[in-house]
């Protein structure tokens, strides 16, 4: 805002915490930390969390009541599958350029060290187990690596090395197994943590996820696997654990050359991971990017009928056992459209998140059934037989490897035109903006406190913008004066604290019971300077005859979560998992607000104004396209690069910022300080 009116509308910031609810977050899921002394923003958000949970829930596969819906249904499913994981367009499937580099030998089998590129300069680094004396193809197993780090005197040899015991096994049992390395844990380390501890909360906006890079390695494993004359194209297998029993789920859910998987501790619902807190537990390579707000069993269904063994504990804290169970009997609700219920399986082990042989044995004995067509009993243990060392397969990095930058282009982002893409809006409501309500809540707006000082009313409004969002606008305008505009201002959590100051200079004594509850103390003397900019914001409103709002969007005011960065960081990722952003729902309560204003009889028609800088300035410039009747905008520090701006899902895809202000400026006035960009 600016130094005039900054502190204008948030004078009434004095009447702001209403303290709705009273109990603290507890996880049920029991991994995580209690949180402990809750704000009133953070049970708020915990309530919302949990009604859009439900939602998706219950819309998730509602639809599908025949085998033929499903067939219909799954076309469609595929597609945006492909999409939230970053892979529509498909990207082109280039030479691999597979490379052995070395080979160990066992009696019983082989163990060729290769990488191969899922695309040019994306390294994978693998094993491939190969049994002795084949006199024909067999099956062959791809087995994804879950989150078992190998690193010995700063040198990393892949989670491949971790889980060798499984190729082995298989290799020992008459099966080609390809064992490959996850892009954060292989040989070339990368990135899955971008959201959760790297600050790159573009990949939102990018429509990137470490887990759309896994599902690709993937996809061009089995092409090489195919290429392999030991190898039966016709039956192929997937299995792996933790972040491996995701990217199972992914291959199988995308790729039909999986005629059997069994994913072990690697999916749960959606309300063990947003409500029951289990997202704090895993990184980005887990997630979809959720633009179509899909719940777990709608992946976990994708692979009917083929074959599928869902494999947990009973006290998996990051897979909690009452999400699975949820999940696989919506699965088998799908199974049994195809009447293929004996292709799906639930295996439940007792103990934690381990890699156990009780675990294994029934993952061997499924691919046994559904690849060979045989069950003799195992007899035999998976044992690891090697040294880290033997099974490294790169020496040092190439020099063309871009494994550890993979996110910076793995996705296509819309370039900067000069001109706005056609479809923009259409496409912001459908990509960007699809986790916003269907229909709209009554605003419900009420006004809770009113007062009048030196020739100005100053009101305090609430209105609904989404349920249980009781949001705060603080009007201030002159007396008796017939107005030339209304001037609304969407601030940022870091504007807050000034802006209290300034409302106590004028309404210490009209608001003092709501300043104790947000905590300002008024016991001292107010200080000189916040009884200048008082002055200043006062005069200022009457010499300019217009009305000005300062707006409080979700997580701001009296809405705010506890400021600690961990927390903070957990919260934004549970948005993501429900097809949202923090940013793009706040953009959603700066809409509303506007239909609020225009509510109250003294604004329902004056010219209209919007004030914001930095993160809100963003947030104003996207409502701004979607809004009518906004004379101008006022924004300093707008970010021009999806890097600095606030993340909205997959809003790179479909357009530049500066596409997206020259679009804004066909609208209205753009008035913009400060550019901010790289």
């Amino acid at each position: 805002m600016t130094s005039r009116k900054n502190s204008c509308v948030t004078l009434f910031i004095a009447a702001i915490v209403l303290g709705v609810l009273t109990t603290p977050f507890s996880w049920s899921s029991g991994i995580l930390r209690p949180n402990k002394n809750p704000s009133p923003g953070d049970l708020l958000f915990e309530k919302y969390f949990a009604m859009e949970v439900g939602r998706i829930a219950k819309e998730s596969m509602a639809d599908i009541k025949t085998l033929e819906d499903w067939q219909k249904a799954r076309v469609t499913y595929r597609k945006q599958l492909y999409e939230m994981l970053g892979l529509d367009p498909l990207p082109k499937k280039t030479n691999l350029k597979a490379t052995v580099t070395g080979k160990v030998d066992h009696p019983e089998f082989t163990v060729e060290k290769l990488h191969y590129q899922s695309m040019p300069g994306f390294y994978v680094t693998a094993n491939l187990y190969v049994p002795k004396g084949l006199t024909k193809p067999v099956p062959a197993i791809l087995y994804v690596c879950g989150h078992g780090r190998v690193k010995i005197d700063g040198v990393s040899y892949g989670n491949k090395a971790h889980y060798q015991h499984h190729g082995a096994w298989f290799a020992r049992n008459g099966y080609v197994c390809l064992t490959i390395d996850t892009v954060q844990l292989g040989e070339i380390e990368g990135i899955h943590h971008g959201t959760y501890r790297e600050d790159m909360w573009w990949w939102n906006s990018r429509g990137y996820s470490s887990a759309g890079a896994e599902a690709w390695n993937c996809i061009r494993a089995l092409d090489y696997l195919q290429s392999r004359k030991e190898v039966d194209p016709e039956r192929l297998g997937v299995t792996g654990r933790s972040g491996g029993g995701a990217y199972s789920w992914w291959i199988a859910t995308l790729d039909e050359r999986i005629k059997a998987a069994a994913p072990v501790a690697g999916i749960t619902d959606l309300h063990n991971h947003v409500v029951d807190g289990v997202v704090e537990g895993h990184c980005d390579c887990m997630y979809q990017v959720n633009t179509y707000r899909w719940d777990y069993d709608q992946i976990a269904a994708m692979v009917a009928p083929r074959a599928l063994l869902i494999c947990n504990t009973d006290d998996d804290r990051i897979f909690p056992l009452d999400g699975v169970h949820r999940l696989f009997q919506n699965t088998r609700r799908i199974y049994e459209l195809h009447k293929a219920k004996d292709k799906l399986g639930l295996v439940i082990i007792p103990g934690g998140h381990r890699d156990t042989q009780p675990l294994r044995v029934p993952v061997f004995d499924w691919f046994n059934k559904h690849l060979k067509g045989e069950q003799p009993p195992i007899t035999m243990a998976a044992d690891k037989l090697f040294k880290p060392q033997q099974l490294q397969v790169l020496k040092s990095a190439p020099k063309d490897e871009r494994t550890s930058t993979i996110q910076d282009s793995f996705t296509k982002t819309a370039q900067t035109t000069g001109k706005p893409r056609r479809g923009i809006i259409k496409q912001l409501q459908q990509k960007v903006f699809r986790g916003w309500p269907a229909k709209r809540e009554p605003l419900n707006v009420k006004k809770v406190a009113e007062t009048q000082s030196d020739g100005l009313n100053l009101t305090v409004y609430e209105f609904t913008s989404q349920a249980p969002f009781r949001l705060r606008a603080y009007v201030a305008k002159p007396q008796n004066a017939k107005l030339k505009g209304v001037h609304i201002e969407v601030i940022n959590q870091s504007q807050w604290p000034q802006q209290l100051a300034i409302a106590r200079a004028g309404f210490a004594k009209a608001f003092g019971e709501e300043f104790k509850i947000a905590g300002t103390d008024t016991s001292s003397p107010v200080p000189a300077r916040s009884k200048q900019a008082f002055e200043k914001w006062t005069q200022y409103i009457k010499r300019n005859g217009s009305a000005y709002v300062t707006l409080t969007v979700r997580g701001v005011g009296n809405t705010a979560l506890k400021d600690e960065e961990r927390h903070l960081i957990q919260q934004r990722r549970r948005f993501m998992l429900l097809g949202q952003t923090l940013a793009g729902m706040q953009v959603y309560d700066i809409l509303r607000a506007i239909e609020a204003i225009r509510t109250l009889p003294p604004y329902g028609k004056t010219p209209l104004h919007m004030w914001a800088s930095g993160s809100q300035a963003n947030n104003v410039l996207l409502a701004s396209l979607l809004a009518k009747n906004v004379r101008q905008l006022h924004l300093s520090t707008v970010a021009t690069n999806d890097k600095d701006a606030p993340d909205y899902l997959n809003l790179s895809r479909i357009a530049s910022w500066p596409d997206l202000i020259k679009l804004a400026e066909q609208r209205t006035n753009v008035q913009i300080a400060k550019p901010k960009g790289k």
